[in-house]
């Protein structure tokens, strides 16, 4: 599947106070299959759409130093809870234990680390920084566990979570996760993130999500701590 180059420019900011609108809580069996709610697609089984890993992907900064649960780094923003199952369709799409997993995502004004990069904001150089990137293992149940803040947004893309899963060293899969609409919208109408405003692309507009909700839109939920939770299954072939 060809996908296009994008562009990395703008964001929001400023500072918390607004009421997060309440959703319920999403599992498996009420999970519905759409652009609104999400989905884990954990109804079927087939690999997970491959993507670019662009931009910022910051080969050279992993290991220990980004192996870890919480991601944020004392970033402002929206608590978001990351849980994310690896199944395997060679083994009848059974969970992955013991695959890594790095992910990495810009910050509430849509700046990544890593790298000198441009926005609403300007310019920042945030080449030693390492904020909103992380890499676990799963667990006995497939399952990894990050600890982040909602990302922001930057001009050419909808809201998303970079995402690789290696097994035995090997990288199996490089893809995206993408967010419910109306919870992006939310999100972006909170005095947190209500600098930047609301992003003109959509999911079925994005030049990388387009094509792929059916298996790389997560299911995000609010929780009663103030934040979301965001789940999420990555198909890969090993």
């Amino acid at each position: 599947m060809q996908r296009k180059d994008f562009l990395k420019n703008s964001v929001g900011m400023i500072s918390l106070a607004s009421i997060i609108p309440a959703f319920n809580s999403c599992n498996k069996e009420d999970a519905v299959d759409d652009e609104t709610s999400g989905s884990d697609t954990s109804d079927g089984c087939a690999v997970t759409d491959s993507e670019t890993d662009g931009p910022y992907p910051l080969y050279n900064s992993r290991g220990s130093s980004i192996q870890r649960t919480n991601i944020a780094d004392g970033k402002p923003g929206i608590p978001l809870n990351i849980n994310i199952t690896i199944r395997n369709v060679n083994d009848n799409c059974n969970v992955v234990s013991n695959a890594r997993v790095d992910i990495w995502h810009c910050d509430k004004d849509g700046y990544y680390s890593g790298y000198t990069n441009s926005g609403y904001l300007g310019t920042q150089n945030n080449s030693s920084e390492v904020f909103c990137r992380g890499l676990q293992y799963t667990d006995a149940s497939g399952v990894v566990k990050f600890s982040s803040i909602y990302p922001g947004w930057y001009s050419g893309r909808v809201t998303h979570i970079h995402a690789q899963v290696f097994v035995n060293n090997v990288l199996k899969l490089t893809t995206q996760i993408a967010f419910p609409e109306d919870i992006n919208t939310a999100v972006y109408n909170t005095t947190l993130y209500a600098a930047h405003g609301q992003n003109s692309t959509k999911n079925t507009s994005d030049s990388i999500i387009r094509d792929s909700l059916d298996n790389e839109l997560a299911l995000v939920a609010a929780n009663s701590t103030g934040g979301y939770d965001l789940v999420h299954t990555i198909y890969i072939a090993a």
